[in-house]
């Protein structure tokens, strides 16, 4: 593997410019402009500004937690809903079930 002296890079973000430190995060070279120190490091914009930002797998985490919160909220809803519906039938009189269907109780037998 080849390696590259630090006095042979130029910036990233500016190529006529001489690199002047590496970023441990994204590996590129930048010039004094462009490089900052952060808690004893020294890292690029981009990569100081990622680390403040909550990561995108975390966030996808929280919205898959969230569909899954929801569509088990959907499901007890529905079977409340059923499990109440079944209950008020199962109060009804016999006679009301008997009376929707036009017969009366000896005729359902038959």
């Amino acid at each position: 593997m080849h390696q590259h002296h630090l006095s042979e890079q130029r910036c990233f973000n500016h190529a006529r410019r001489e690199a002047v430190a590496r970023c441990p995060e994204c590996r590129r070279y930048f010039c004094r402009e462009c490089i900052t120190e952060h808690d004893d490091r020294v890292v690029c914009a981009s990569c100081l500004k990622q680390s403040f930002a909550p990561s995108a797998k975390e966030s996808r985490r929280w919205r898959r937690l969230a569909r899954v919160g929801q569509a088990l909220f959907c499901f007890l809803m529905l079977w409340f809903i059923f499990f109440m519906l079944g209950r008020a039938l199962l109060h009804l009189p016999s006679e009301f079930h008997d009376d929707i269907l036009g017969m009366t109780q000896e005729e359902a037998e038959l």
